[in-house]
């Protein structure tokens, strides 16, 4: 355990370096939005163009996890929405509520933190995970959130807009150029690839101290009072339910003869053992969620994430099933 510590320990130090720095005005609010885009225009595509040029097509294509990672994603977007949907919470809360306990922090700490635990290898399937959750998970959350609107398109329109946020996102372009860059065994001219070094060697202490800023900020902005009652189960519905019903699903698969490889189905289970994607909150506000609860099961997932993430390391790399 202690090992597994000494490994995720500086990952969570830099997410609460951020945090503080920008919640005692070291870090102005307004410096933020610039740190976002260093990391998801500049740094976070380097890094994962690089995973996905030196990874095997045959891992970024491969059926088994995106069909379970996916049915689970599903799985768990139904049943939030199930459980917390109701006379105060609408579709558009519950959407984005299903949408922190189905998205994980892959691209920001995920992808970083399992090929520091597991080595490089674990670069496919998150990659895979990432792709899933920015094209599925989350446009069917956005169109979802719209079906309790006065507007009889609103789903439609949803959908369009979840569509062209996919289109103007640079992560699923950096992955897809990855996969043509290992599928004909493509090398960037020397120059290049060391400025793309340059800039994926940053994202990911980048990432993770923007993720604590960007937590702060949603904090120190929300004024709405939110009980724990709205929030508390969807921290527990990611950090518990998610990761066991990964595990469950992919031991259930390969019972039944899919050829899901078993390491694959220890970083999938993983994956889903992170906390929220700390982007979920922009889409919140940008589509009139209540920002203050998305904001809190984040953060609290975040901080909860040290320990049930590193106990989750711990029994799935100890388990003899894996």
């Amino acid at each position: 355990m202690l090992s597994i510590l000494l490994i995720t320990f500086p990952f969570f130090v830099l997410v609460l370096c951020g945090y503080i720095a920008a919640r005692r005005g070291m870090l102005p609010q307004a410096s933020i939005p610039g740190l976002n885009t260093f990391v998801l225009y500049f740094a976070l595509p380097c890094m994962l163009y690089r995973f996905g040029a030196t990874t095997p097509i045959a891992q970024l294509l491969d059926a088994s996890v995106i069909a379970v990672y996916l049915a689970c994603a599903l799985v768990m977007v139904g049943f939030t929405i199930l459980v917390t949907r109701g006379p105060r919470i609408g579709w558009n809360d519950a959407s984005f509520g299903a949408l922190v306990a189905a998205f994980p922090n892959t691209g920001f700490m995920g992808v970083p933190l399992l090929v520091a635990l597991l080595g490089a290898k674990a670069a496919g399937p998150a990659i895979v995970s990432i792709t899933v959750d920015m094209i599925i998970t989350s446009s069917l959350c956005i169109a979802l959130s719209r079906l309790d609107g006065a507007d009889e398109h609103g789903a439609s329109r949803a959908f369009r807009l979840a569509l062209k946020g996919v289109i103007v996102n640079p992560l699923p372009w950096a992955i897809g150029l990855g996969a043509l860059a290992s599928s004909f065994d493509f090398k960037l001219p020397a120059p290049l690839a060391t400025t793309l070094g340059l800039l994926a060697d940053a994202a990911s202490p980048v990432a993770l101290f923007t993720i604590g800023a960007v937590l702060a900020r949603s904090q120190m902005n929300t004024t709405t009072p939110t009980r724990p009652r709205d929030y508390v189960p969807v921290v527990l519905i990611k950090l518990v339910l998610h990761p066991v019903l990964v595990a469950l699903a992919g031991l259930s698969a390969i019972q039944l003869g899919l050829p899901l490889d078993r390491f694959a189905l220890t970083v999938l289970v993983l994956l889903s053992a992170l906390p929220s994607a700390s982007n979920v909150s922009l889409l919140a506000e940008r589509f009139g969620a209540d920002n203050g609860r998305i904001a809190r099961i984040i953060l609290l997932s975040t901080v909860l994430a040290f320990f049930t993430f590193s106990g989750a390391v711990a029994l799935v790399t100890g388990a003899a099933v894996f």
